[in-house]
């Protein structure tokens, strides 16, 4: 599977720009502000119809145009596809697939499998529990649909019940009764599913890590820690209830779910440097990949790798590179800000590219 042809009419910085891209690796550079981002958050969008990096489409629109569109020409198994994604204020916005709309968007998610690299990853490890919690859910959701339904009406009912929590006065115990039934059925789906997620996806990391690394001495961990494992989530909810009424908000379920990123025994954030830290990141990214690949309708997914090289030594580089441009791996898209930089990394892979260089929103092939 790869993208064949990305048109984009006012995305972000992007007025508009026709593209043809390279079946394995494609590379864009340019200066910081650019647009480089940019066009890979638009390629990120026709797989998942939402930003990698803003919640609202009303910031994704170019500054004083009246709509954006994306649209993408993709071989998926030998056969074209065309998918188009659009977007109007006031509107609700359209995702289609060879001119046919969805009503649900969430049924075209894990359609069009995709791995995004950004420096905003080191989240994974600087940021708080919810950054880890979306690691899962991003990768789940992509092969389990129903995982996907049950995290939408998990989160609508958690929300739900912290309104019904933090009113002046009590809650109606039979409406409380209702939503956590559901919350607690849906919990336990998400827990197992992610029970079993990280029992499959640790052993790919760490094989993974051993190569990319640079010491055997490396040892890397992910626990997953729930409250899945105190037994029944009714239970927990029904007699949580009181001390969340003091506080105004639910304190247990999946949403507080964890993964413990440990190096050597130690939690990652407070052992490693920042070339160890990226490192283990970018891994888990890419052990994603590796796991995605196997999934579902086994297409290999695209990888979007956004200025990931900064702050790595040469040798952590060129093991990366190596390795993302083997047989494992299918269409690239890279960004840097540095063009000699591209040009060794695209010499050391010795494979078919296309280069393109980025400024102020405009695209030009090289």
């Amino acid at each position: 599977m790869y993208l064949k042809h990305l048109s984009l009419l006012n995305y972000k910085n992007i007025a508009q720009a026709e593209l043809d891209f390279a079946q394995k690796l494609n590379c864009f550079v340019g200066d910081n502000g650019m647009g480089k981002t940019n066009l890979l958050d638009a390629i990120y969008y026709m797989s998942f119809c939402k930003s990698s990096f803003v919640a609202s489409d009303a910031y994704n629109l170019k500054h004083g145009e009246p709509f954006f569109m994306l649209q993408g020409q993709y071989v998926i198994e030998g056969e074209p596809e065309k998918v188009l994604c659009s977007y109007k204020p006031g509107a609700r916005k359209r995702l289609s697939v060879n001119d046919k709309d969805y009503k649900r968007f969430s049924e075209h998610v894990g359609k069009i499998p995709l791995v995004m690299i950004s420096p905003s990853d080191s989240l994974l490890v600087s940021g708080g529990s919810e950054e880890r919690r979306r690691f899962m859910d991003v990768v789940i959701s992509q092969y389990d649909i129903n995982y996907l339904n049950a995290l939408m009406r998990y989160d609508k009912a958690l929300k739900q019940r912290n309104a019904l929590l933090k009113q002046e006065e009590e809650p109606d115990v039979a409406v409380m009764e209702v939503l956590e039934g559901m919350m607690a059925q849906d919990a336990s789906l998400i827990y197992e599913r992610r029970k079993v997620f990280v029992e499959e996806f640790l052993p790919i990391f760490q094989e993974l890590y051993a190569k990319l690394g640079r010491s055997d001495c490396e040892q890397v961990e992910i626990k997953y820690t729930s409250h899945g494992t105190r037994g029944s989530f009714e239970e927990l909810f029904r007699t949580g209830r009181a001390k969340e009424r003091i506080v105004g908000h639910s304190l247990y379920g999946t949403h507080r779910d964890e993964l413990e990123l440990l190096f050597n025994g130690f939690p990652v954030k407070h052992e490693c440097s920042q070339g160890q830290t990226k490192t283990f990141f970018i891994t888990m990214k890419l052990a994603q990949y590796l796991f995605l690949k196997g999934k579902g309708e086994r297409r290999v997914p695209i990888l979007l790798l956004d200025d990931i090289f900064d702050k790595l030594d040469t040798t952590r580089v060129g093991k990366i590179v190596k390795y993302v441009s083997g047989a494992d791996f299918g269409q690239i898209f890279i960004t840097d800000t540095h063009r000699e930089h591209l040009d060794s990394i695209l010499a050391s892979t010795q494979k078919a590219y296309k280069l393109f260089t980025v400024v102020d929103g405009a695209v030009r092939e090289e």
